[in-house]
């Protein structure tokens, strides 16, 4: 069984490169974020015709989490309980379309689009740092419920966990950038401590090996860029997993995400 995680930021703009990835690499469960669509306008015929199941979570042209599975697609979730929401509460707060979770061949995957913190002093770091929180305590809970639980949190983390998930950590140390910070990398390694492993770094060892790459500034071709798209497994999943690779062949070409798709493979 193979699972994957892609930001793909526009689904509408990359539909061909994901229909002809999804038959070139015979995946069998992909999570998705940033569709920056809304029900009305995904394009459920895309996955149908290729014979995946597919929940999808989007309010605006913004954000935006799916799930395609052709190994079943039940219990779908949108949001997770007590997700926070970004705001100051009221009619300014504002619940955005950021996780989605479906129970998907006995594996409970959840595509994940965690919030960016924008500055170490913007008022969205302690909405960030707030949603992990709540995320992290859920999946605590989940696995000491049932310890046998297969359970994938997926997706964009916008956290670099080690420095050498980033191209240059004394540039974003001296500029004081987010994705680096102390506060960011805890909430990340809570998941690790509450049992969840990172299934894809053993298998693709840095430094150097990177998921996203930014378009400006010729970061791709610089070899200038970030790992901060994860799959985290429970226990029980993690003992399952037999390999894992980055797909940056698709980084390149015209109209390629900034991210590149991310693969789990699995034991039956």
């Amino acid at each position: 069984m193979k699972i994957a995680t892609w930001n793909v930021n526009s689904l509408r703009a990359r539909a061909d490169r994901v229909e002809a990835w999804l038959q070139r690499t015979d995946c069998d469960v992909l999570a998705i974020q940033e569709t920056k669509c809304k029900d009305d306008n995904f394009p459920w015929e895309l996955f149908e015709r290729m014979g995946y199941e597919v929940a999808h979570f989007g309010l605006s042209q913004w954000n935006g989490v799916a799930i395609a599975s052709r190994v079943g697609l039940d219990d779908v979730e949108r949001t997770f309980v007590d997700q926070p929401a970004f705001g100051k509460g009221g009619k300014d707060e504002v619940q955005e379309a950021r996780a989605i979770g479906a129970s998907c061949g006995g594996i409970r995957v959840w595509s994940l689009y965690v919030p960016n913190g924008r500055a170490l002093d913007d008022e969205h770091m302690p909405y960030k740092i707030s949603w992990l929180d709540s995320l992290r305590a859920h999946a605590e809970g989940w696995v000491q419920a049932d310890p046998d639980a297969q359970i994938a949190l997926m997706g964009d983390w916008n956290i670099a966990p080690r420095d050498e998930d980033v191209w240059d950590i004394d540039y974003f140390r001296t500029a004081g950038l987010t994705h680096v910070s102390e506060p960011e990398r805890a909430a990340f390694h809570a998941f690790e401590d509450a049992g969840f492993t990172d299934v894809v770094r053993p298998y693709t060892p840095g430094p150097g090996v990177y998921t996203y790459w930014d378009y400006t500034q010729l970061r791709f071709p610089k070899k200038e860029g970030m790992r901060i798209d994860f799959a985290l497994a429970s226990p029980a999943l993690a003992a399952r997993v037999t390999g894992a690779s980055i797909d940056r062949e698709e980084r390149k070409g015209k109209g390629a995400s900034d991210h590149a798709p991310v693969i789990v493979e699995l034991a039956d």
